[in-house]
């Protein structure tokens, strides 16, 4: 009987879930709802697929409002009214158009007016499809109104919002919240009712006993609608059915194209791959994934006519037909990759495609799709409130200043000493945890339907400017639609720009090479020799400190040993302490016939009998445990964080137990199995993912190999890696490069290499505007480069603060003129000089000035580029107050190998993690004073009492340790180094014992070493 119920889908206003709201319906005998979320459907589908569990009859509507002004309800009479619906919704959000008073003329849906607007719009005349809808507190109102003589047409319109008074102060904290004001500065006029409840159904008809014909009117119109979308495991899939007229046509294009890719892939075409080959067409065919397959390769052609970089991975790499199609670049033959993970007769999802392409083309691939497809939209997913979120949105409508607030946050508080106020903060963040916020954007799924995408939800309009479902991928999957994942990476950036600049600056060498040529990356020892070396700076995930580590551990020098370690050192392995035990097995042969159970082994001969790859569940759970395909596969969805029945998972993992105990296993290698398949909890990759990752790492690393300073340039104009910027600079000058301050005559808004002199960007100045840098770059290309500060400017309109900022850096040491004296020149000249914005007629006559000689120091323009650039280009021991009191570096940690160093490192990065008792320690990467990286460790015990602050130089007293031959320091002690002050504001006293001659020249041979090490390395 409840024709107004909302979800917390009525984002900051409504408190509860749609499944709490089915178990309230339950609990007070009500057999028939209506969900009518304010503006939003995405509580919809789920509340229609979990319906039947509580007895329930699913109704769908939507509470159209401005704000929290209500206009009218529309009811869904079935499907296509829910469509109407969308449609409409969709069309007011996309255009930012408010909801009009008076509905339009759906064809089937219902339309509820609540009695208010209709008494203040003195509206009269109704339409078959429309109501006047009465609250319970209403009744006394319509008792003395007119309307009471429309009897066929008054319904009962109770608002449901909250099931207690908690529900009902948790929506004034999110209309606080959503209005951005305290609590207690609220207006009423934001808020619900209190009475916005749900009646038992008795209650109900008591109220209304003197009109049960508004009651009788209401069971009429619920029991005209009706509302279906399958959920069933047999349902069919919602995705473009057809890619061509028919599906014959649709098989038959797909087995062209596999033909044609064949002699392109496979030179020498052997009975196997045509095996495998006829297997897989059978299987896609079967399973009507067919279109799915054609739309990838629609999707993948296009990009290789725009010759867009792009990798195809996920577990689609597990297929031959996609590497055919060259959707994927990963040979499943060479690698021997299980094709069930992709796809079997169990599975009723279609195989996952992840398309990653550079971040500067994805959104033309993404505009592509939504031109070349009728009904497409990108994929929501809900940002939850989180509890520091909350705390602090709590903190402020309930008044608390800024640093009590902070403290909250910490977490570090005892509840007896906390104010009432600040107990109602933390009470109330539990309740608010976990509740969405608002809408956002999927990573990367888009979706591609038969039907509108308006028969699922509406869609919002978010500033991508492309249309978003108001529902999440979980829900997506569960009604048949499945996502295609279109995704932006910055490590095919960098291997498009080195591309780019090769085919600009040395055209010969861009010739010589086929990007694309995985299998004579494979076999190019220098590459090889990299890997196992771990001189990997900026190639993609290899280059990370973990990763780094594990590489010297394995002392990997192949492509599948890549592909094995991209998977070892995912959480799943490591947790499980498989990580290890695999390193053991791999570095002593006989261990794994000594260690691994003779089946384990079996099945995974190729990683020494451990788990590594999302497939080795699907085959243990398999061959171990006698588990269908089907059984297997939901054993890995259930540990990949995308599964939904928990019941149907704990089915399986009984099922695991019972058929291990049936074949005689002991309960200890039971349970050491299952842990090990437990702790992959998601985070395991596919084999064919992780073989796709090292595909783009060799390509990465061969760039590094033969082009390092065209590539350390498209590194840095992409966004780096996992360093920050200064430590691919002092990459770039270890390969060689000469690195230059901004120019205005050489430099672009990105860096630019001309040679071996890498040219800084003027984009790293961060106090220079944009507009500014447009301007000069523009009149550089327009008119040429720049003859002197005076010429520069004549032809710019700029500011004396952004003229200093660029003189500073130096941008215009070509004058062979001292920045101080230029910006004597340049407030001189803007003083004197009346800027007027258009071409002059004749060249403007110059005034000169008398300026006295002036003159810098190396230490005050290192300080300068620490504050414009935020690092300086010389090395950071130059800038010490004491100098090193020795010169250890890397190079001296094999000598000291089981003894006690003392060493001083520049920070790069630092990791902070904890025990499996919860204590925190430290693991830290660091520079030496050649330029050289070592790694440390700080155990708790040390850690909690020495802890990093911020960057700088760290001297470390501790013991060189080693671990499969990676060498590391376990700290005992260490102490943070003073910088010196910066001389450009230090007294004469200290200035004075900075710019000691002699010093400085110590510094400069110093830093000279520093800056030579590249043929050394």
């Amino acid at each position: 009987m409840y024709l107004n119920c909302h979800t917390y889908y009525s984002l900051r206003y409504g408190t509860f879930s749609e499944l709490e709201l089915l178990q309230l319906a339950k609990d007070h005998g009500v057999t028939q709802l209506a969900l009518t979320d304010i503006n939003n459907t995405s509580a919809c589908l789920n509340f229609v697929r979990k319906a039947p569990e509580y007895d329930v009859k699913p109704i769908l509507g939507i509470d159209f409002r401005n704000g929290v002004e209500p206009c009218f309800i529309g009811i869904a009479k079935n499907n296509e009214g829910f469509l109407e619906l969308n449609d409409f919704l969709s069309h007011h959000i996309h255009q930012e158009k408010k909801i009009p008073e008076i509905a339009p003329q759906f064809k089937h849906v219902f339309i509820i007016y609540p009695f208010e607007k209709v008494l203040q719009h003195e509206k009269k005349i109704f339409a078959e499809h429309e109501f006047i809808g009465v609250s319970v507190n209403e009744l006394k109102r319509l008792r003395f109104s007119k309307l009471l003589e429309q009897r066929d047409k008054i319904v009962l319109l109770q608002p449901v919002t909250f099931r207690n008074k908690r529900d009902f102060n948790a929506h004034r904290l999110l209309r606080a919240i959503d209005n951005n004001t305290l609590l207690s500065m609220l207006s009423v006029t934001e808020q619900a009712d209190e009475d916005e409840k749900m009646y038992a159904v008795p209650n109900l008809a008591a109220h209304f006993s003197e009109h049960s014909f508004i009651l009788e009117n209401t069971q009429i119109l619920m029991d005209a609608c009706s509302i279906y979308f399958d959920f069933s495991a047999e349902r069919k899939t919602q995705n473009l059915s057809r890619y061509l007229e028919t599906e014959e046509d649709d098989e038959a294009l797909l087995e062209n194209l596999c033909q044609e890719g064949l002699p392109k892939r496979y030179p020498e075409i052997n009975q196997a791959v045509l095996d495998r080959l006829e297997k897989e067409l059978y299987l896609i065919k079967k399973m009507n994934f067919v279109s799915y397959f054609l739309i990838n390769w629609d999707i993948i052609s296009y990009a290789r006519k725009q010759k867009f970089f792009y990798v195809g991975r996920g577990s689609g790499a597990n297929s031959i037909v996609a590497y055919l199609l060259f959707i994927t670049d990963v040979d499943p033959m060479e690698l021997d990759l299980y094709f069930e993970r992709f796809i079997n007769l169990y599975r009723v999802n279609p195989p996952d495609f992840d398309i990653d392409f550079s971040h500067r083309d994805r959104p033309v691939m993404t505009e592509y799709i939504f031109n070349r497809f009728d009904n497409v939209a990108l994929l929501g997913t809900y940002v939850t409130f989180q509890s520091r979120g909350v705390i602090r949105e709590l903190g402020k409508v309930f008044g608390l200043p800024k640093d009590e607030i902070d403290v909250l946050c910490d977490g570090n508080i005892q509840a007896s000493r906390l104010d009432n106020i600040s107990a109602l903060v933390l009470k109330y963040t539990q309740l608010l945890h976990g509740m969405p916020n608002y809408l956002s954007i999927h990573a990367g799924g888009i979706l591609i339907t038969e039907k509108p995408i308006h028969w699922f939800s509406a869609t919002n309009m978010p500033p991508k400017g492309f249309p978003t479902t108001q529902f999440d991928m979980v829900i997506a999957e569960d009604v048949g639609i499945f996502k295609f994942d279109i995704l932006a990476q910055r490590g095919l950036s960098k291997i498009k720009e080195t591309l780019d600049i090769l085919e600009r600056d040395r055209p010969e060498e861009f010739a010589k090479f086929d990007i694309h040529d995985i299998k004579a990356f494979k076999n190019d020892p220098k590459i090889n020799n990299m890997v196992k070396t771990a001189q990997c700076m900026g190639c993609f995930y290899i280059e990370s400190p973990a990763m780094r580590m594990l590489l010297k551990k394995l002392e990997v020098d192949t492509y599948l040993g890549l592909v094995a370690a991209s998977s070892i050192i995912r959480p799943g392995v490591s947790k499980s302490g498989m990580m290890r035990e695999y390193i053991l097995r791999h570095r002593n042969k006989g261990r794994a016939e000594e260690m691994a159970h003779p089946v384990m082994l079996e099945i995974m001969p190729e990683t020494y009998g451990v788990m590594v790859y999302q497939e080795d569940v699907i085959k243990v759970a398999h061959h171990f445990a006698d588990l269908d395909l089907g059984e297997a596969d939901v054993l890995r969805r259930g540990m990949s964080g995308k599964f939904r029945s928990r019941e149907e998972f704990q089915k399986v993992q009984d099922t695991f137990m019972d058929n291990c105990r049936k074949k005689g296993y002991t309960e200890k290698l039971i349970k050491e199995v299952w842990d090990q398949v437990a702790s992959f909890a998601g985070y395991a990759f596919a084999k064919g993912h992780s073989a796709s990752y090292a595909v783009e790492s060799y390509q990465s690393l061969f760039l590094r190999a033969y082009y390092p300073l065209e590539y350390m340039v498209a590194v840095l104009n992409n966004g780096g890696g996992f360093y920050k910027p200064e430590f691919y600079v002092h990459e770039a000058r270890m390969l060689g490069a000469t690195i230059h301050p901004p120019c205005v005559n050489r430099s672009n808004a990105a860096n630019k290499i001309y040679g071996k002199d890498l040219f800084l960007g003027l984009g790293y100045l961060r106090e220079l505007e944009q507009r500014v840098m447009e301007r000069i770059l523009k009149e550089r290309f327009l008119n040429g480069e720049f003859n002197s500060l005076e010429d520069f400017l004549d032809r710019l309109i700029i500011s004396i603060e952004q003229v200093s900022i660029l003189i500073r850096i130096d941008a215009f040491r070509f004058t062979n003129t001292n920045k101080h004296e230029l910006l004597w020149k340049a407030h001189l000249f803007l003083n004197k000089t009346k800027k007027i914005d258009h071409p002059k007629l004749f060249a403007p006559r110059q005034q000169h000035f008398e300026i006295p000689s002036l003159y810098s120091t190396n230490l005050e323009v290192a300080f300068t580029q620490l504050e414009l650039l935020g690092f300086s280009l010389c090395s950071p021991f130059e800038l010490l107050a004491e100098a090193p009191l020795n010169s250890s570096g890397s190079k001296d940690l094999e000598r000291y190998l089981n003894r006690n160093i003392d060493i001083y490192g520049y920070l790069i990065t630092v990791k902070r993690t904890r025990t499996h008792t919860k204590k925190t320690m430290f693991f830290a990467t660091l520079l030496d004073q050649q330029g050289q990286v070592f790694d440390t460790v700080l155990f708790p015990p040390v850690a909690k009492k020495y802890m990093f602050r911020g960057r700088g130089i760290y001297r470390f007293y501790g013991k060189v340790v080693s671990e499969f031959g990676f060498l590391s320091i376990e700290v005992i002690k260490m102490q943070k180094q003073d910088f010196i002050q910066d001389p450009r504001y230090a007294d004469m006293k200290t200035s004075a014992k900075v710019f000691d001659q002699k010093k400085t020249g110590e510094e400069r041979k110093r830093y000279s070493q520093y800056a030579t090490r590249s043929a050394q390395k």
